[in-house]
Order: C-alpha cells, then structure tokens, then sequence
C-alpha cells in the first residue's frame, strides 16, 4: 500500500539522502514539536515496559475534551486503530461505505476481515465536496455496520460540518459512523465536541500530525463506553511505547506551541498556495494546509521534482492519478518548491 512519506529504498536508488529531501508529501506540522516533548522524552526508562492502559496520557485527554478517561483509547497510531475497528466489527457477512477518495486503510482493513465495501465517491468536478444529503442516503441504500468518513478528508481536504455527521448517525443508530478526525486541528474555529457526544459516533484523533509526533506513531479515538471496550478488547498489549506516550503527555502541556504554530501555518499556506496559482498550477480548493493540484500525470511530476530533491504525494493510489497532493511547510520550503515548479517538471 503506498502512502505519503519517504520511500528509503527509492531514495537509496535516486542517490538522495533523507536528510536532504525536502517532503511535501506528508501532512504533518512541519515546525516540529514542542521543546518540552525534546525534554520529557530524553527521561523515558527504557528499561521498564510502558502503561499498557496508557492511564495517564487518557486521563490528561479526558480533561481537554470533558468526556470520561474510559471513552478513550491510546493507539499506534491512527492505522492501527482502524484495523482494531474492523477487527472488532466487520466479518464476512457485514458491509461497510467508506466516503471517498480518502485514506487507502480503511479499504485495506475491512477487506482483510472480509467485510463488503461499497463506496460514495466525490468528483472532481465538483470540487470533492462531500455532500451529506447523498452520503445518508448511500447509507439508507447499503445499511453498512460501518461507515468510515474521513473529515476533513486525506487527500482533498473538504470539510463536513460535525453536526451534519451527528444528524445521519441519528437517523442510522445501528450503524457505527467512524469519523476520522486526524486533521482537525488543522482546521481553524471547528467544534470538536459535537462529534464526542453521539452514542454510535467514534472519533479517532492523530497527535502525529498536529503535534509532529510522526517518527512516535500516537493517536487515539474517543466514543462511547461500548465501543471503545469493543476496540480494548482485541488491541494487543502495550501498543504505545513509553516514549510515545511520554511524548504525548509533554506536547498536550505545551499549547501555545501547538497554537503558534497551527496559526503560522495558516498563513503560510495563503501565499502558498498564491505562489502556485501564480506558476500555472490547478490547485482544488482545501479546508486544510494540505491540497489537490491537478497536473495532468501525477507520477511523471512527483518524478520530476525529486530531481530537485523534493517530493509531493503522487494520488494515483486515491485513484486519481492526474492529481497530486502537496502539504504547507515553512515558509522558505515553500518557496523552494514554486521555483522548481516554474521550471515546469
């Protein structure tokens, strides 16, 4: 399954060095983390095996989302929760709808327990707004035991309101709607709780991406008591590791940085995505740092760009490989990459 980051063994045949590569590729905080997450990891007992309950980190996430410890559940990573999910739900004779084009594991994951997919598809052609009215009334047409909707969505980053979410889960209170909200703090003045307080409603949350964490893997999804012991009950133990859940506990102490930052990206990413425009490039509209440039051949781009030591996520695994997707960086990253785009790769 191909993803955005770098490929260390493609690297090794181009003849570049990781260090050197400069990665539009991933959808991460490109300032890093937080100084206290540098500190409070260089004091981890590596000698001692982690909080398999990971007891701490939850509890200090019940207190910034005002839900119950219990509702929430550390995980590997956002990925690997996805796997638990469909672990814990999906099987032969149930279904599934994924809202896409989105985030390739959810497909990996349902197929891997032999579960049916089927699919609601945003286009191109408009914009890849996701349109509740149709997605509650694919649900209606397939009555799925899972729905998967990323939101706001990997790789075209539109954005449902949370409340239009609430009201089909409302309507469809057999299915489990996973809402993948691994990007929303990307995503200025949205409401993070809607979301937290539907019983059939599971949030999963990725500190890799807005905390920089991506090196840790650190994520966890918030529900209800059900659920969540549904996916407890088939996670292997001590599936975060002592760093990472150190690292967690310091980045949440620390949001100004997070705010700084998240608010430094925003900026960045207006005359960004100006510069883009203005150096011929179709760039699709985005509630997010990230975004969908349409360039005709995305794998003949990509490819042309890492001549100049710098890499943008080819979308043909979305299934839309006239696409690529690019991610904000610094600043002065930026600007690199217009340059090299102006030479036409």
């Amino acid at each position: 399954m191909h993803h955005g980051a770098s490929d260390y063994a493609e690297l090794e045949r181009l003849g570049l060095d990781p260090n050197d590569l400069l990665d539009f590729s991933v959808n991460s905080n490109p300032f890093g983390p937080s100084p206290a997450v540098i500190e409070a990891v260089r004091h981890v007992r590596l000698d001692r095996y982690p909080d398999r309950a990971c007891l701490a980190l939850r509890r200090a996430l019940s207190k910034c989302l005002q839900v119950d410890a219990d509702q929430i559940m550390a995980g590997n990573g956002t990925a690997e929760l996805i796997w638990l999910i469909a672990l814990a739900y999906l099987n032969p004779t149930r279904r599934a709808l994924i809202i896409g084009p989105t985030f390739g594991e959810y497909a990996r994951a349902i197929a891997l327990m032999g579960g049916h997919i089927h699919y609601w598809n945003a286009t191109a052609e408009r914009c890849f707004s996701m349109d509740m009215g149709e997605i509650c009334r694919a649900v209606e047409l397939h009555q799925p035991h899972v729905v998967f909707v990323c939101n706001p969505n990997n790789p075209t980053g539109q954005l449902i309101p949370a409340d239009g979410i609430a009201a089909c889960a409302a309507c469809f209170k057999s299915t489990l709607f996973v809402v993948d909200e691994a990007y929303r703090a990307f995503v200025p003045a949205t409401d993070p709780g809607v979301v937290l307080r539907a019983p059939n409603i599971l949030s999963l949350r990725s500190m890799t991406k807005d905390y920089a964490l991506a090196g840790l893997r650190l994520g966890y999804a918030v529900g209800s008591h059900e659920v969540v012991r549904a996916l407890v009950s088939v996670c292997p133990p001590w599936s975060v590791n002592a760093v990472a859940q150190a690292a967690g506990l310091a980045a949440l102490e620390d949001d100004a940085h997070l705010r700084r930052t998240l608010n430094a990206l925003n900026q960045a990413k207006e005359l960004f995505v100006a510069g883009l425009v203005h150096a011929g490039l179709d760039v699709f509209p985005s509630a997010t740092h990230f975004f969908l440039v349409r360039v005709g051949d995305g794998a003949r781009f990509r490819r042309a760009l890492m001549q100049h030591g710098i890499q943008v996520r080819d979308c043909a695994s979305f299934g839309l490989p006239a696409f690529v997707r690019i991610a904000t960086r610094r600043p002065e990253e930026n600007e690199r990459l217009i340059n090299a785009v102006r030479v036409k790769p």
